[in-house]
């Protein structure tokens, strides 16, 4: 199941669990879909893969057992271990390959 990080992992910006500004690859890297569009240019600074809106965990257990009460999001905050300039880079780098052939 997603963890559900708190942050986008570029700017810090608080991402809560109902957020629909949360964009995620296949590795669940949490970004905001600002630094998506403007600094990644949909390249994974971790992975290299694409980025996916994320899912929003259901608030009520529609089904006994499932939903945000029973499984809540992290509390962890993540941030990736490159700069700025080394996102940029590498984004630039490798933004013109579709995410699907990367």
């Amino acid at each position: 199941m997603l963890k559900l990080k708190p942050n986008c992992e570029c700017c810090n910006k608080a991402l809560l669990p109902t957020s629909t500004d949360a964009m995620i690859c296949s590795y669940e890297c949490t970004f905001c879909k600002t630094c998506v569009e403007k600094v990644l240019l949909n390249v994974c600074p971790n992975c290299g893969g694409g980025f996916s809106p994320r899912p929003i965990r259901p608030k009520l257990a529609r089904r006994e057992g499932v939903s945000l009460k029973h499984q809540p999001a992290s509390k962890n905050k993540v941030h990736t271990p490159y700069s700025i300039e080394e996102i940029k880079l590498f984004a630039k780098a490798h933004c013109a390959i579709s995410a699907a052939d990367r």
